[in-house]
């Protein structure tokens, strides 16, 4: 008779639902990250690239923004994939798997963004805009991780909705501390490190991290380690739709995004692009909280997920189409009203199916990783495709006339996920 051998904690699926204090914690580590992301790619970087570089700000910021996402591309999958086979021990004590890639990375992304505002060249730009991508892509690759690693299929919707909020929360909270609170780029640099660490290390200080049996350690070999990141389409069909969904949505948001402060400039001819920008970064946000958490809430009780996702690119693709007939600051705001909810909603759910089409426990932070390639390709892609776009092609109309059909696009491929509703 063969009797079953249950899987440690670490690779069993969680059946305990977490608890406020959890999720209150990893809220701030996320939040702490993404401002990290997008607080110097929104705010700082342009202002800093422009000051260096004026008469070939657009050419140069997509060169800066395209290598950080290249090197994002890398790090999430190699690191998860590192995570996934962490087994740690300091004297008679071990460690789990995440928490120590969590804990440093933050620390040292923290350390880049501070040497980043004091760079005069677009090459130290680069190079420390690189590094910082690489820290905060490895923390948030064991974030990620920790959805599936912890919560339970039927609260992930709920979860992942807060987990969404921080995408947008840190760049109104990022672009209030560098506008408002910190003036000069140097001292916002400083002061979104600063804030990082405030914000990320207590989850990994504070929370569990279940520890990985070593003979449940799949050997690291390097060529072991680059065959793995390819996951068969033939053989998991679900991820694969699920990447090419959440590939092409965020294709769209690239495109839509990159130059958002150059539109109001030079598009819209608002009178101050600096601060009208952070009013549609506080519209946008509004209509995301709004809708982020509620819809995970019936996406869990409902069960489904994919209708939800069509309906979210929908609300995206309709705001960017309004930009491009109508750029106009009236426009600009509605449209951040719909891109807000629509993207709340999306964030929420889709996260949530994309849990539910992993293909094994023992690589969740890896399969999270390759996942979130589709998350950093578009960084790269956004700048090939939209410089030419804006300067030769038919200019913002047309950037955002095509920001709304890949945004449908990406959301319809959905439907051709089987395993989940």
């Amino acid at each position: 008779m063969r009797v079953e051998v249950p899987l440690p904690a670490a690779l069993a699926e969680p059946t305990a639902p977490v608890r406020r204090g959890w999720i209150t914690l990893f809220f701030g580590a996320n939040l702490g990250v993404w401002m990290a992301f997008y607080t110097p790619l929104q705010v700082l970087l342009p202002t800093q690239v422009e000051s260096i570089a004026p008469a070939d700000k657009e050419a140069m910021f997509g060169l800066v923004t395209g290598l950080g996402a290249l090197a994002a591309v890398v790090a999430n999958p190699l690191v998860g994939a590192l995570s996934d086979r962490t087994c740690l021990r300091v004297g008679d004590r071990e460690y789990g798997r995440r928490h120590v890639w969590t804990l440093s990375s933050t620390i040292l992304g923290a350390v880049s963004l501070a040497l980043l505002g004091q760079q005069r060249t677009i090459v130290g730009v680069a190079v420390y805009w690189v590094l910082a991508q690489i820290c905060f892509n490895a923390a948030l690759a064991t974030l990620t991780a920790a959805v599936p690693d912890r919560v339970p299929v039927a609260q992930r919707g709920r979860v992942s909705g807060w987990v969404g909020i921080p995408q947008s929360l840190g760049l109104v909270v990022g672009a209030v501390l560098v506008t408002a609170v910190f003036t000069g780029n140097a001292a916002g640099y400083l002061a979104t490190a600063a804030v990082v660490l405030v914000l990320a290390l207590p989850f990994a200080l504070v929370t569990p991290d279940d520890v990985l049996p070593r003979t449940h350690r799949s050997p690291i070999r390097p060529a072991a380690l680059l065959r793995s990141m390819w996951i068969s389409p033939r053989g998991y069909p679900d991820f694969a739709w699920a990447w090419g969904t959440r590939f092409l949505v965020q294709v769209g948001n690239a495109l839509g995004t990159l130059y958002l402060l150059y539109f109001l400039k030079d598009g819209v001819r608002y009178a101050d692009p600096e601060n009208g920008l952070l009013v549609l970064i506080l519209i946008y946000t509004a209509g995301m909280m709004a809708t982020a958490v509620t819809a995970g809430r019936l996406s869990d009780r409902s069960g489904r997920r994919k209708i939800f996702v069509v309906w979210s690119g929908a609300i995206m693709a309709l705001a960017a189409l309004l930009l491009a007939i109508w750029p106009l600051w009236p426009t600009a705001m509605v449209a951040a009203v719909l891109l807000g909810a629509g993207y709340g909603v999306y964030l929420s759910v889709d996260a949530a199916l994309v849990s539910q089409v992993l293909p094994q426990a023992t690589d969740r932070a890896k399969d999270l990783g390759v996942i979130n390639i589709a998350n950093s390709a578009p960084q790269v892609l956004g700048p090939a495709i939209s410089t030419p776009v804006v300067v030769h092609l038919g200019g913002y109309p047309t950037l955002y006339a095509l920001t709304a059909g890949v945004t449908l696009l990406g959301s319809v491929f959905v439907l051709r996920i089987r395993s989940v509703r």
